[in-house]
């Protein structure tokens, strides 16, 4: 009876131990701080506005048939020293009707900063020709911003990914080669 107990007493010690070791947590990298700012138009010495195509949906083989997808726009300062200021970012459908304001004021991205949108792979309002208008300034010279989106789904046991490049459809300033 002795060795009953303690083979119990063994298995209750080795039990506690396996709840007690947990996998480590995954740590999430933090959210960008991005603060707001004011632009005194007097001092912008560059900017451009950037058309940037979102598919929400692209069709499939049989007729009818569509896949969702999640679309993440990627603005990137690309400039080793100065910020730059966003100061829209605007979400518009297939008949180019506004559907989304992301921001109500401008926001600082300091150099070699990076911040996102996402429209989620439900969000259907955009439709399959819906787009981005982003707008950015800078108060010196600075490298041209990274501006593009990524479309994914992860459906099942297939998946699918691609990029969409963002184009500049009005500069100010600075006239520099891309």
């Amino acid at each position: 009876m002795k060795r009953s107990v303690w083979l119990c007493l063994f298995a209750i010690v080795g039990l506690s131990a396996c709840e007690k070791a947990q996998a480590p947590t995954a740590q999430l990298p933090p959210s960008p701080q991005l603060k707001t700012v004011t632009v005194d138009n007097a001092k912008i010495v560059e900017g451009q506005t950037v058309y940037v195509p979102i598919y929400s949906h692209i069709y499939m083989v049989e007729a009818g048939r569509r896949m969702d997808l999640t679309a993440t726009l990627s603005v990137r300062n690309t400039d080793l020293a100065q910020s730059i200021a966003i100061t829209a970012v605007n979400y518009h459908d297939t008949n180019g009707k506004l559907v989304r304001k992301y921001l109500d004021k401008p926001i600082e991205l300091g150099a070699l900063a990076a911040t996102d949108f996402v429209i989620a792979e439900a969000d259907r309002s955009g439709g399959a020709g819906a787009s981005f208008i982003v707008e950015w300034v800078a108060q010196k010279d600075v490298s041209n911003p990274a501006i593009e989106a990524v479309m994914i789904n992860t459906g099942g046991n297939q998946g699918i990914s691609f990029i969409s490049p963002g184009r500049v459809i009005k500069s100010r300033g600075a006239q520099k080669p891309r």
